[in-house]
């Protein structure tokens, strides 16, 4: 199958807000062997949303349409489409029950024009909205699949976890599985990585590879095409043990799988508490590991001590450290790391201090960071010289912290 995406709404052709429901689609549809072709953004316009509907059926087997299934007078979507197939639109009785609930619970009158959310075209099947009010459809129109989902993204998410994906698989030839895994890559850039994989990539017919560069990372997506899961899974492992004889040492993890999410893993799994001093990345660490369920099994608590009295006064850093070798330093990374430990009696401690710019701070280069990591033994403290703009460098600081967490063997003493 191969598709296309229509994005709906005047507010992204303004650039009020982002189109995140387009590469959240594509990246999906990727991973279930569904190519897109195109991407289009039209505004809240009934005759250009034709003209692109028109289009995309003439070109496509799937066409995902996305935003314009609100209330007001321009959301448009399903009234296109129903006029553009030529059929009515009907009421789905458990979307409109279900929107009648969510007035009366806040004590309030539906408006009238809120009943359109409850729409969808006869003959379509409907998908019921568990995170908001508007139901999504799909109804094939001549060789096509039109499927309409709602614009704000956790609505979307959730519609198409729950339902699309399963909907548009099924559409799939049971002949032709295709399944896709991601193997994601740190320390190591796209382009070494790809001179690692080059050969197996010119070769690549079945499985396929595609290797992605995003902020500090690298992903991986291996893709086959077989009869069935078990031959389809055989293949990828074949690949995937090729790929790790290489360049295994840089993989972390697979799929949605991040640093932090990782780095909470090993903590659980080894049974190990943490605690964080925050310099450089001003909390930017903390938040990165609370955002991870069951985080609260391993993280004790961090200080954020910006400035250099902060750093005495209450990480009580020994101020003859700082005067003999500066807040950016190994000497100040590690005690900040140990002081810190001591401080919520955790097993580990990590710390970050750097100069993230754009000015140089005590004679050192913007993207000069030391990250200490002290456990019961040992303290060590690692040198980066990363390059980038001050949120970039703060974010590779996080990421690296996760990725010596998670090498550093003294988590495992």
């Amino acid at each position: 199958m191969n598709a296309e995406i229509i994005a709906v709404g005047s507010e992204l052709l303004l650039g009020q807000i982002a189109n995140t429901n387009g590469q959240y689609l594509s990246t999906e549809l990727a991973g279930i062997g569904v190519n897109v072709y195109r991407h289009t953004v039209v505004g809240d316009n009934e005759k250009r949303l034709l003209a692109s509907l028109d289009e995309a059926t003439n070109r496509a087997d799937v066409v995902m349409i996305t935003g314009g299934l609100g209330p007001t007078q321009d959301d448009l979507t399903k009234e296109v489409v129903s006029r553009f197939i030529g059929k009515p639109l009907k009421y789905h009785e458990k979307t409109l029950e279900n929107m009648e609930q969510f007035f009366k619970k806040r004590q309030k009158e539906m408006p009238m024009n809120n009943k359109k959310q409850a729409h969808y075209t006869e003959g379509a099947d409907v998908f019921y909205n568990r995170a908001g009010l508007a139901c999504g459809m799909a109804i094939e129109y001549k060789d096509t699949f039109i499927i309409l989902l709602p614009g704000p993204p956790r609505e979307l998410k959730h519609m198409y976890e729950h339902d699309v994906k399963s909907y548009i698989l099924n559409k799939l030839e049971e002949d032709s599985l295709v399944l896709s895994r991601v193997l994601r890559f740190f320390g190591i850039g796209e382009s070494r990585l790809e001179e690692q994989l080059l050969d197996l990539i010119e070769a690549q017919t079945n499985p396929t590879i595609a290797p992605l560069a995003s902020d500090g990372e690298v992903t991986v997506r291996m893709t086959a095409k077989a009869v069935n899961r078990k031959e389809a899974e055989g293949l990828l492992d074949t690949l995937e043990s090729r790929i790790r004889e290489r360049v295994g040492d840089y993989i972390y993890g697979k799929e949605t799988e991040s640093l932090p999410f990782q780095t909470v893993r090993l903590f659980r799994d080894t049974g190990k508490t943490l605690s964080v001093a925050e310099s450089l990345t001003g909390g930017w660490f903390s938040k990165a590991l609370v955002d991870v369920p069951g985080a609260s099994d391993i993280f004790e608590g961090s200080l954020t001590v910006y400035s250099e009295q902060a750093k005495t006064d209450v990480l009580r850093v020994d101020s003859s450290v700082i005067e003999e070798f500066g807040t950016v330093s190994k000497e100040c990374a590690e005690q900040m790391a140990e002081r810190v430990r001591q401080l919520y009696s955790t097993d580990i401690g990590i710390s970050f201090t750097g100069v993230a710019g754009p000015d140089a701070v005590e004679g050192k280069e913007p993207g000069t960071v030391w990250i200490g990591i002290a456990g019961p033994k040992h303290v060590t403290a690692h040198l980066l010289n990363l390059t980038g703009n001050r949120d970039y460098v703060r974010l590779l600081a996080v990421y690296y912290g996760c990725w010596f967490l998670l090498k550093e063997k003294v988590v495992n003493e």
